[in-house]
């Protein structure tokens, strides 16, 4: 039993690293009423801020940021223009997780009447970061815009000590937020969130 159940998690571990691994950031994600980046490195809020300037989203909203952590920083961080970061850039202090995350963007999305956004990340942070979003969120369009620091889509990741920590970590926080968000139900009667792949021909994947 303990052989099998040791199969099916290393199976499970191949198939998310190679998953991540063909993630790649898409030229034409489209657009939506507004963005949302998950902090965690400068390469996130600079692509956050492109798709902004681009017209891509009405409203950025960047998650998780330090408490100390001025927005003039953060501006100049990026070298966003200081009007547009003035005038459509909003900064959440409060959420210290990607639980975190999803809970302060779902308030975000409601309270200003936003039915779709664009989700920028990592890739390797994208699997886990949708999960607990599309569980969050409700009624909601999401398209995921994965940001590739080190290319893994030709199994790199295999030989890479530090891209197979990453990964592996990442995989068992994927597992525990998969255990969690199916016992506990989001809110009953609404709709869930779709995710759509950017680019995708097929249809919106509910979640």
């Amino acid at each position: 039993m303990v052989l099998c159940l040791g199969f099916v998690f290393a199976g499970g571990f191949l198939v998310f690293a190679t998953h991540v691994g063909r993630l790649q950031t898409p030229i034409d994600p489209g657009s939506a009423d507004a963005i949302i980046v998950l902090t965690g490195g400068v390469a996130r809020l600079d692509a956050a801020v492109q798709l902004l300037q681009e017209g891509r989203g009405q409203r950025l909203l960047i998650s998780g940021v330090n408490p100390v952590a001025r927005p003039l920083d953060i501006q100049r961080a990026t070298g966003a223009n200081e009007d547009l970061f003035a005038c459509c850039v909003d900064i959440d202090r409060d959420a210290l997780d990607t639980i975190g995350n999803a809970a302060e963007s779902a308030k975000w999305l409601e309270q200003n009447a936003f039915r779709s956004a664009i989700v920028v990340t990592n890739n390797y942070h994208m699997p886990r970061s949708l999960l607990e979003m599309s569980h969050a969120l409700q009624n909601a369009r999401l398209t995921p815009y994965p940001v590739v620091t080190n290319r893994l889509d030709g199994g790199q990741w295999l030989a890479s000590r530090n891209a197979l920590r990453v990964l592996f970590t990442e995989y068992t926080k994927y597992l525990a937020a998969l255990a969690r968000t199916t016992v506990m139900p989001s809110r009953s009667g609404d709709v869930p969130a779709v995710i759509v792949e950017a680019g995708a021909g097929s249809g919106p994947v509910e979640r």
